[in-house]
């Protein structure tokens, strides 16, 4: 009788606890879904579609939405590296190359990554922990006719202290600007070698003309010369002093050719295609150059707009931000926590349910307080190279400012002197040696510097160009190029830290 009746009771047992599962299954997906905002608002929305980087502020933070698309900077796929970019198009545009430097060169797409890699830190840290699960069990009361079935379920949530969470997204959105402004900052330098690579582009074309017109003038000067020699009134000497020079511009020839061939290729390579791709022609004739700002200008406008004191600005904010953060760290942290436990037996199952609240006890003030000193010292430091990168970019400027000026100036000087003289003086030689009043020397050395004098000029427009490209590069700007290819928004990098704690 004693058996049937202890088995009966197991059954009624079991079946109580049964009815007692849903209760604790919904009473733990409830505690695990609770809204966590009640206490602190760890942001967690996710980015919107086609915003790679850059994740909104979290609410309250005082931080503006930051944003990047970073898709015109993906890698191109490999099969299409030698498309025909510029298919119709008879000359090569310099702003159309730039632009597509700027959307197909491999650099972009390796800065892209660094930066989504950089935003990706910010839900990592601007989240709460995931919630605890445990479950306890008294192996003893399994099938024991003398207790009921002892078990346990607790969870528990972890939760900082409230503005730890803000400070910790506060700072990976700081760096994940210093890293778009790193890749702004490489746009800037391969906007700069595009241009170079342009230019280089166009100087040897046009060198190749200025050869051919040369040599051009210089058949006609040998055929005056045999004439003269045929008809007796000149010597063979002339028409062998002519042939040495032809010779001369036609080893010149095979050079630019060389030239041209690593010009093309360097513009390719830029491209991300294979160096030997071919490409419109030069353009005849570039625009004129724009007159330059005065230097006072031109260095506050580099204080402005260079990328590389965005990055450090930036990042002297996460810094600052990490000082707040350690400032905080004075304060606990808290855990609150809920469980059934029925180890509690009858009559005492009214005490089977359970909630808890834990906190930490900041009480190693060394380590905290070394943690303070370190980032006041990070901070000091990176002041101290921000103030030192100012400095050196006023110098960079005013080199780029007075060396553009000498080009600029030097180029005028041949435009508006050199060049008419040296023509004419040609124009005058070959008109004496046809009447007999000069030697032949005479008209080959004019005809030489008429050449040399033209080779000049392109040198100087190229340099030109090249110096201007180096002045943008140092202001910060990219002509030609849409402006905001990566906007940044950067927060200030004052931080109001009259909230937090100070250390007595």
């Amino acid at each position: 009788m004693s058996r049937i009746e202890t088995k009966s009771s197991r059954t009624i047992t079991w079946k109580r606890r049964s009815r007692c599962m849903p209760a604790i299954a919904f009473f733990l997906v409830g505690c695990v879904s609770a809204d966590p905002q009640a206490i602190d608002t760890p942001p967690t929305q996710a980015l919107p579609p086609g915003m790679t980087v850059r994740p909104p502020a979290p609410p309250g933070s005082g931080l503006p939405t930051q944003v990047v698309t970073a898709g015109s900077a993906e890698m191109k796929p490999s099969s299409t590296r030698n498309d025909d970019l510029f298919a119709g198009m008879e000359r090569l545009s310099e702003d159309e190359f730039v632009r597509q430097v700027r959307l197909r060169n491999p650099t972009v797409a390796q800065m892209t990554a660094a930066v989504k890699a950089a935003t990706a830190r910010y839900p990592q840290v601007a989240s709460w922990e995931d919630p605890r699960a445990g479950a306890t069990v008294g192996p003893a009361s399994i099938g024991s006719p003398n207790v009921e079935f002892a078990y346990r379920l607790e969870i528990s949530q972890a939760i900082p202290f409230p503005g730890k969470l803000g400070l910790r997204g506060e700072s990976a959105l700081r760096e994940a600007a210093a890293a778009g402004a790193d890749l702004d900052d490489t746009l800037l330098q391969l906007t700069e070698s595009a241009r170079n690579a342009f230019i280089d582009y166009f100087q040897v074309a046009r060198a190749k003309e200025v050869n051919e017109e040369g040599l051009k003038l210089l058949r006609e000067i040998r055929d005056n010369a045999a004439t003269r020699y045929r008809n007796g009134q000149g010597e063979q000497q002339d028409v062998l002093q002519a042939d040495v020079a032809i010779a001369r511009q036609q080893e010149k020839a095979s050079t630019l050719e060389r030239v041209q061939r690593i010009a093309q290729a360097r513009i390719n390579t830029l491209l991300n295609r294979t160096p030997d791709h071919a490409l419109p022609a030069p353009p005849k004739d570039l625009p004129p150059i724009p007159l330059l700002r005065p230097a006072n200008e031109l260095r506050e406008s580099a204080i402005e707009h260079r990328p590389d004191i965005t990055a450090m600005r930036a990042r002297t904010a996460a810094d600052e931000s990490r000082v707040a953060l350690a400032l905080k760290e004075y304060y606990p942290d808290f855990e609150v926590m809920a469980a059934y436990d029925a180890f509690w037996q009858r009559p005492e199952q009214d005490l089977r349910p359970m909630v808890g609240f834990r906190l930490n006890l900041p009480v190693q003030m060394g380590r905290r307080d070394a943690a303070v000193a370190e980032g006041q010292a990070r901070v000091a430091q990176r002041r101290a190279e921000l103030a030192r990168l100012i400095s050196a970019i006023g110098l960079q400027v005013q080199e780029a400012y007075e060396q553009a000026k000498e080009t600029e100036r030097s180029l005028k000087l041949y435009e508006e002197s050199a060049l008419p003289a040296a023509r004419e003086n040609v124009r005058l030689a070959r008109a004496a040696y046809a009447t007999g009043k000069v030697p032949f020397l005479n008209l080959i050395e004019a005809q030489r510097n008429l050449v040399e004098l033209r080779e000049r000029q392109l040198e100087l427009i190229a340099e030109a160009r090249r110096r201007r490209a180096a002045l943008d590069r140092a202001i910060g700007t990219s002509p030609g190029v849409e402006a905001g290819a990566t906007p940044l928004l950067l927060p200030s990098t004052n931080l109001d830290n009259s909230h937090l704690p100070t250390k007595s």
